[in-house]
C-alpha cells in the first residue's frame, strides 16, 4: 500500500494520512522498499510501482502449457455467469487453468482479480477470514470477516478466484452466497473436486490434457507438457519415435497433468524404458477402490510408482511431512518427522531429494527456505501415514510443535512470524479438538491462538478462539477465564451485546466452579457496559437492566471487598456530576480498586474521575487523572484484559487535552490511538480524534481527508449508531460549513443525527454540537443563528462530557455578546474568564472579544501571535481579520489558504 501511494507521488505525510499510520512508520516502509527493490531514490521507487504492486494473482513457478480450447471456453462462461466452478479430480490441472484464465480476463474487471488458496483452511467457518487475510482486509468492529470482505468489495468490479473448495463446501457456499448478494460487480471462479450445488452455479468440468494434436501442427497438450517438464529435469528427446512413446505414456496416465509432471521428473533418471516398465502393470499399483474415477486412479498409480522408487527414509519424510498444512522449514519438519527410524539431521537432505523429484515445491521466504507439498501429494502422504499406523503419533508430534511454536510467539514482542505458521496452528487445533485425549492441549492452543490473533489485529478471531477454549475446558474455572477474555475482546471491538452475553456465560461458569466472587465481578462488568458504554450496543438493553445486574452481583458476592469496589465503580456516577457526593464516591472507588489490586477497575474509576473533574472545570485535575490512567495501563497495553481500557484511555486523553487547549498533545494521543491494531480497518474509530483535533486547529485540508476515511469506515461498519464518537461528524460539518459547502455540511449533520439516535434523544444538543454550530454561525456573521446554540450560560453544560467543551463554549458565548453589543457583555466576559482558565486558546478568544470591545488593534495582533503559538490556525486567521488594517489582508489570505470562505465581519 505504501509503494502504491509512492507511485502516486504522495509525500510521507500524505501517505501517513491516507493509510492512518504514523509518518515514522511510512519512513520505515519507504526505506525498506528502497533497500529491497534496489531503487536509487524515491523517483526510481515510483517508477517500479506498476511492476511490483499487483497482488491479485500468484505467479506460477512454471509455464502453462496448452489447453487453448479450455481457456477460451472457461473465459466465455465467466462473461455470462457470476459463479463458475471448475470441477475435476485431484491433479487434473484445475488450479493452473483457473489462474491462466484469470490472468487472461483480469482486464475485464475494473478492480482486477483476487485469489484465495483454501488448501490450508481446515474449518468451514474460517473461509471468510481466509479471504479477508488474502485480500489484506483487516477487521471491522461489529462485522464478521465475511461481512468485512463483502463491505470492501461491495462497490467494486472484481474476479474472485476460490481455489481448492472441496473440503469446505458448506463454508464456501455460505461465503459465495453473501459475496455475490452483497457485491453486484463481483464474479467468482471456484475450483473443486465436487460442485458447490448452488442454484446459480455453472459447472465446468476440467478434462485431462488432450492426447491428440487437435490443430495438426505438432505435439498434443499432454506430450508438450511432458517434454517441457522433462527438459527442466535435464532430459531431451533423442529419437524421432520418442514422441510416440511419450504419447503412449501420457495416454496411460489419462492426460492428468500432475501424473505427467511426476513421470517427466523421473525420465532423466530412468529413461522412457523405465517409465514404460513402471506403468506396464498399473493394476498392481491401483489402491483407490471404486470411489475413485479413472483419472484419480492414474494420479494414485503415478504417486504409488514414484513413492515406490524413493529411498525408504525419503518415504518416511514424505509421509510424515504431509501433516503440515502450510509451507514448512527443514527444522520444523525435523521436529515433527525426525524420529525413529530417522535421525533429525536426515530430514533436510531427504526434503531436498523430494524436491528434486517434484514431490515438494521450494517456496522462497525472507527468513528461510520453506517447502510446500501439493494438496494431492499431501493427501496421498496422509493416507500412507494411516496405512503404516503412525497417523495419530505424527499428528500428536505436530500438535506439540504447534503448542511450542505458539508459546514462543506468544512470549515474543514480535509476532510477525505468526502468519507463516498460522495455517498449521489452525490445523493442529482442529485435529486436537476432536481427540478426547488431546482436549487439554487443544484448549491451551486455542487460548494461545486467541492472544496471537488479537495481537495481529483480528479480534473477532480472538473472540472465537476464547469461546472455543471455554467449550474445550474440563474445569469450569478455566471456562470462566476464557469466556471473560472473550467478553473483553468483544467489548474492545465494540460488540457490546456479545460482550454482555459472554460476561453472563462467564458468571455462570464461575458459579459452577464455586467462585461466587468471580461470578459477581463478571455480572458487574456487564452492568458497566450498560451504564457507561451504551453506544456500543447493537440492540438497546431493557430499562433498569444495569441495576438488575448490580443487584444480582451483590446477592452473589456481597461483603467481599473486591465486589464492593466494583459495585462502587459501576454506581459512583449515577447522579449529577457536580454533586459533591459524586466526586467523593469516585475518588473512593479509585482508592478501593487500587487496594484490591484490580488495575482495570482502577482504570475505570480514573475514567470516571476524569469526567467529574471536567464537569467541575478542573482541567489540571482532569489531565492528571487521564495521565494516571495511561501510566497505569501503558505497561499492560499488550494484555488482552486491557483491550477496551487502553483504547478508551487513548480516547479520553485527546478530549482532556482539547479541553485544556493543548492541541499538540491532543493530536499526539489521537495519532497513538489510531495506530492500535484492532482499529486498522475501523477508520471511523481510528480517526475520531484526528478529525476533530485537525478541525479545531484549523487544518481543514487534513480534516477533510480524515472525514472521508471516517465516513467510509462508518458506512463499511453498517452505519452503527456509536453516540460516544458523534463529535467527529459534528466537527466535519463545522469544517464544511466554514468552507461554504452546504450540501456536504448537511450530509455530515445527518450522520451526526444517525450516530446519536440510540442515546437520550430528549436532551438538548451536546456541548460539542453547540460549539461547532456557533463557530459556523460566527464565521458567516449570522449572529441570530449563533444565539440558538449559545442560548444558555456556560455553567449549564454539565451533562456527560460537556465539561470538555465548556471552555470553548464560554469563549464563543462571550464573543457573541461583544459582536452583538449586548448590554451584559462585560458581565459575560468576566464569567467566561473564570470558565476558560487553563485553556490558552479559549482564554485568547475571550481576550480577543475584550480587545474588540475596546477597539485595541495592537492587542489583537498580540493575541493572533499567541494563537499561532498554540497551533490554532483558524482562530489566528480570524483574529487578524478582526484586527483590520494590513493585518486583515494577511488574515484573509490565511483563510483562503485553509479553504475557508471569506469571513463576515
Amino acid at each position: 500500500e505504501v509503494l502504491a501511494l509512492v507511485g502516486e507521488h504522495l509525500t510521507n505525510a500524505q501517505i501517513a494520512s491516507r493509510l492512518f499510520i504514523s509518518v515514522r512508520t511510512v519512513e520505515s516502509h519507504v526505506s525498506s522498499l528502497l533497500r529491497k527493490l534496489g531503487a536509487a531514490d524515491r523517483r526510481a521507487l515510483a517508477d517500479l510501482t506498476p511492476q511490483v504492486s499487483s497482488p491479485s494473482l500468484p505467479s506460477p513457478l512454471t509455464s502453462f502449457v496448452g489447453r487453448a480450447a479450455e481457456r477460451a471456453a472457461l473465459a466465455e462462461l465467466l462473461a455470462g455467469h457470476r459463479l463458475v466452478t471448475a470441477v475435476g479430480p485431484g491433479g487434473v490441472g484445475k488450479t493452473r487453468l483457473a489462474l491462466a484464465v484469470a490472468a487472461d480476463i483480469t482486464s475485464r474487471y475494473a478492480d482486477g482479480a483476487r485469489y484465495v488458496d483454501l488448501v490450508p483452511v481446515t474449518d468451514s467457518s474460517m473461509v471468510g477470514a481466509a479471504a479477508a487475510n488474502a485480500f489484506g482486509f483487516g477487521e471491522q468492529p461489529g462485522r464478521s470477516p465475511t461481512g468485512t470482505v463483502v463491505s470492501k468489495l461491495a462497490g467494486t468490479e472484481a474476479l474472485v478466484v476460490l481455489d481448492n473448495c472441496e473440503h469446505l463446501v458448506d463454508g464456501v457456499t455460505a461465503f459465495v452466497e453473501r459475496l455475490l448478494a452483497g457485491c453486484p460487480g463481483a464474479t467468482v471462479l471456484a475450483t473443486s473436486r465436487a460442485r458447490l450445488r448452488l442454484p446459480f452455479e455453472y459447472v465446468f468440468r476440467v478434462p485431462g490434457l488432450s492426447l491428440a494434436d487437435v490443430a495438426g501442427e505438432g505435439d498434443s497438450d499432454a506430450v508438450a507438457l511432458f517434454v517441457e517438464r522433462a527438459a527442466m529435469a535435464g532430459w531431451s528427446s533423442s529419437y524421432p519415435h520418442d514422441r510416440d512413446r511419450i504419447a503412449a505414456i501420457c495416454a496411460e496416465l489419462d492426460g492428468v497433468a500432475l501424473a505427467i509432471e511426476l513421470a517427466a521428473a523421473r525420465v532423466a533418471t530412468f529413461g522412457l524404458d523405465g517409465l514404460e516398465a513402471g506403468l506396464a502393470d498399473p493394476l498392481s499399483l491401483l489402491s483407490g477402490g471404486s470411489r475413485l474415477d479413472a483419472r484419480h486412479q492414474s494420479v494414485r498409480s503415478t504417486l504409488d510408482w514414484s513413492f515406490g522408487l524413493l529411498d525408504p527414509k525419503d518415504q518416511v519424510v514424505l509421509r510424515r511431512a504431509s501433516v503440515f498444512a502450510a509451507p514448512f522449514t527443514p527444522a520444523e519438519a525435523a521436529t515433527v518427522a525426525g524420529h525413529s527410524p530417522l535421525m533429525p539431521g536426515e530430514v533436510a537432505s531427504a526434503m531436498a531429494r523430494l524436491a528434486d523429484h517434484n514431490l515438494l515445491v521450494v517456496v522462497p521466504s525472507p527468513s528461510s527456505t520453506r517447502y510446500r507439498m501439493l494438496e494431492t501429494i499431501r493427501q496421498y502422504g496422509s493416507e500412507r501415514m494411516s496405512q503404516v499406523g503412525e497417523f495419530d503419533d505424527v499428528r500428536g508430534r505436530h500438535l506439540r510443535w504447534c503448542l511450542a511454536t505458539a508459546s514462543e510467539l506468544d512470549a515474543s514482542a514480535d509476532t510477525s512470524g505468526f502468519d507463516e505458521v498460522a495455517d498449521d496452528l489452525w490445523a493442529g487445533l482442529g485435529w486436537a479438538a476432536r481427540q478426547p485425549e488431546w482436549r487439554a492441549d487443544a484448549q491451551d492452543l486455542a487460548v494461545r491462538l486467541a492472544r496471537l490473533t488479537y495481537a495481529r489485529g483480528t479480534p473477532s478471531q480472538a473472540q472465537d478462539r476464547y469461546e472455543e477454549a471455554a467449550a474445550l475446558a474440563a474445569d469450569p474455572a478455566d471456562a470462566a477465564a476464557a469466556l471473560h477474555l472473550g467478553a473483553v475482546v468483544a467489548w474492545g471491538r465494540h460488540a457490546g451485546n456479545e460482550a454482555i452475553r459472554l460476561y453472563r456465560a462467564a458468571a455462570e461458569a464461575a458459579s459452577r466452579a464455586g467462585d461466587t466472587r468471580r461470578a459477581a465481578l463478571e455480572l458487574l462488568n456487564a452492568a458497566e457496559i450498560l451504564a457507561y458504554a451504551p453506544g456500543i450496543l447493537s440492540e438497546p438493553a431493557p430499562p433498569g437492566a444495569d441495576h438488575a445486574l448490580v443487584a444480582e452481583a451483590r446477592a452473589l458476592g456481597g461483603g467481599d471487598a473486591h465486589v464492593e469496589a466494583a459495585v462502587l465503580v459501576v454506581t459512583a456516577v449515577q447522579g449529577e456530576l457536580l454533586d459533591p457526593a459524586t466526586l467523593e464516591l469516585t475518588e473512593r472507588a479509585v482508592e478501593l480498586a487500587r487496594r484490591v489490586g484490580d488495575a482495570r477497575l482502577e482504570s475505570v474509576g480514573l475514567d470516571e474521575l476524569t469526567a467529574v473533574r471536567l464537569a467541575y472545570g478542573e482541567l489540571d485535575g482532569a489531565a492528571a487523572a487521564a495521565r494516571r490512567r495511561l501510566e497505569l495501563l501503558t505497561p499492560l497495553a499488550d494484555d488482552v484484559e486491557m483491550a477496551w481500557e487502553y483504547s478508551d484511555a487513548l480516547h479520553m486523553a485527546p478530549m482532556v487535552y482539547l479541553a485544556a487547549g493543548d492541541l499538540e498533545t491532543a493530536r499526539r494521543y489521537a495519532q497513538q490511538r489510531s495506530e492500535l491494531p484492532f482499529f486498522r480497518e475501523a477508520h471511523h474509530l481510528a480517526l475520531e480524534w484526528l478529525l476533530t483535533t485537525a478541525a479545531m486547529a484549523g487544518d481543514f485540508d487534513e480534516a477533510v481527508e480524515y472525514a472521508a476515511g471516517f465516513r467510509r469506515g462508518w458506512l463499511e461498519a453498517g452505519r452503527r449508531p456509536i453516540g460516544g464518537i458523534a463529535f467527529a461528524p459534528a466537527a466535519a460539518a463545522m469544517v464544511y460549513g466554514i468552507r461554504g459547502d452546504q450540501e456536504a455540511r448537511l450530509e455530515w449533520l445527518d450522520i451526526l443525527s444517525e450516530m446519536r439516535r440510540v442515546l437520550d434523544t430528549e436532551r438538548d444538543q451536546p456541548g460539542y454540537s453547540r460549539v461547532f454550530l456557533a463557530l459556523v454561525a460566527l464565521h458567516r456573521g449570522r449572529l441570530d443563528d449563533a444565539f440558538t446554540p449559545l442560548a444558555e450560560a456556560p455553567e449549564t453544560l454539565r451533562h456527560g462530557y460537556d465539561g470538555a467543551w465548556r471552555p470553548w463554549y464560554a469563549a464563543l458565548w462571550a464573543e457573541l455578546a461583544v459582536l452583538a453589543e449586548l448590554p451584559e457583555r462585560h458581565s459575560r466576559l468576566d464569567r467566561a474568564r473564570f470558565v476558560v482558565r487553563g485553556n490558552p486558546i479559549a482564554s485568547a478568544i475571550v481576550d480577543r472579544a475584550d480587545a474588540l470591545d475596546n477597539g485595541d488593534s495592537d492587542r489583537l495582533l498580540a493575541i493572533a501571535a499567541a494563537l499561532a503559538a498554540a497551533g490554532c490556525r483558524y482562530q489566528q486567521a480570524r483574529t487578524l481579520v478582526l484586527a483590520g488594517g494590513e493585518a486583515r489582508a494577511e488574515g484573509e489570505a490565511m483563510m483562503a489558504g485553509i479553504g475557508a470562505t471569506p469571513m463576515a465581519t
